[in-house]
């Protein structure tokens, strides 16, 4: 005679096991998005979950796709900020000059084996003045070598007959242009008599980062902010936005933190990506995420979510299939966007074992309380 107790046992889990497979789509742990393009990527109740249709528009990933370029921050026109004419440094408050009177050296301070000839010029005071024997103080502050030397020639003239004057500057301490951001050595550095180009000062300060947004300079002149791009320099070798600095230009280069990706789903490492100087694929990404999760993994969606630029509120949904593994060229040629999200769906039998993993704890208990039930009542 069969046990009535296991018997209604087994009716047990045959009728959960039934409630599973009816309400797969309600019970399954997790995000999805339906690889057969459905708007919906969220399994369960749909007036809750679902994505409305109208929200969202699939792309299917093929050749010819016009994936858009990263986002740029519009640089500022050259032109706006090209100082027009020759460019000739102004002597300032704190420079040092080096007067040379020639055949004359009892007007001429010798630099010396112990001194430099920074030490032995005339220092430009903060009243902008400098003292000179037979000339007396001279304003230079705001005046140009050229025309100092001029100044100090008319007027020695009268004690010397023909006087052959040069004037240098042996010190740039006046004037200066600040760096700060993702640079190796921010800093402030010197504005000299030779003209300093934006590359000149990043350079000047090691460099940008790896860190640094190459593409987002700013550029604060004047109680005015303007947007630079190192990239129409270095890449694309545009040198009208190799700009002309000014004393007082503060060069802030920005750090590349917003401008990440993300990759989430049946992938070995989840994480968070920094975009590269060069912008970054979408087989870039995957394989730095240890590539797709070939046990888990429905290789017919992998999808990269996008806000759209052309609609408020509308989500761009671009989808490869990679059940070819050639596909994976044309994911190389898909260039990712900041703030894009990689998601790589689950496949079925994935989800069906996630059901069995949840309801095998029911069942067992179930089963055990039966037979320690059956036990006891012999």
């Amino acid at each position: 005679m069969i046990d009535t107790t296991l018997t209604k046992t087994g009716r047990t889990l045959v009728v959960l096991v039934a409630l599973a497979a009816l309400s797969a789509c309600t019970v399954i742990p997790g995000s999805h998005i339906s690889s057969s393009g459905s708007s919906r990527w969220f399994d369960g109740d749909k007036d809750r979950d679902a994505v409305p249709p109208d929200e969202v528009r699939v792309f299917p990933i093929r050749p010819g796709l016009a994936a858009l370029s990263p986002a740029e921050v519009e640089p500022t026109l050259p032109e706006v900020l090209e100082n027009t004419g020759h460019y000739d440094y102004v002597v300032g408050a704190g420079d040092v000059l080096n007067i040379t009177v020639w055949d004359h050296p009892e007007l001429t301070i010798p630099a010396g084996s112990m001194r430099s000839p920074s030490e032995a010029g005339n220092w430009v005071h903060n009243d902008g003045t400098i003292f000179y024997p037979y000339v007396g103080v001279v304003e230079v502050a705001g005046l140009r070598v050229t025309e100092i030397r001029d100044m100090i020639t008319r007027r020695i003239a009268r004690y010397i007959e023909d006087p052959q004057v040069d004037v240098t500057v042996a010190a740039f301490r006046s004037q200066r242009v600040y760096v700060a951001g993702s640079v190796r050595e921010p800093g402030a550095y010197p504005v000299t008599n030779v003209p300093m180009r934006l590359l000149d000062v990043v350079n000047a300060a090691g460099g940008v980062t790896e860190e640094a947004d190459w593409r987002n300079v700013q550029l604060t002149r004047d109680g005015r902010e303007y947007r630079l791009s190192l990239r129409e320099v270095y890449e694309r070798g545009d040198a009208r936005y190799n700009v002309l600095l000014k004393a007082g230009d503060v060069v802030h280069v920005a750090r590349a933190d917003d401008n990440k990706v993300f990759l989430l789903g049946e992938v070995r490492n989840p994480q968070s990506l920094m975009m590269g100087r060069n912008g970054l694929t979408l087989a870039e990404a995957l394989s730095e995420a240890g590539g797709i999760n070939e046990l888990q993994a429905d290789a017919t969606g992998v999808f990269v979510m996008r806000r759209s630029p052309d609609e408020a509120g509308v989500i761009d949904l671009f989808q490869l299939n990679a059940k070819d593994a050639t596909a994976l060229v044309l994911a190389d040629e898909f260039v990712l966007n900041p703030r894009d999200i990689i998601y790589v769906t689950a496949a079925p039998i994935a989800r069906w074992n996630r059901i069995i993993s949840q309801i095998m704890p029911t069942i067992q208990g179930v089963y055990f309380a039966a037979r320690t039930e059956r036990e006891l009542d012999r």
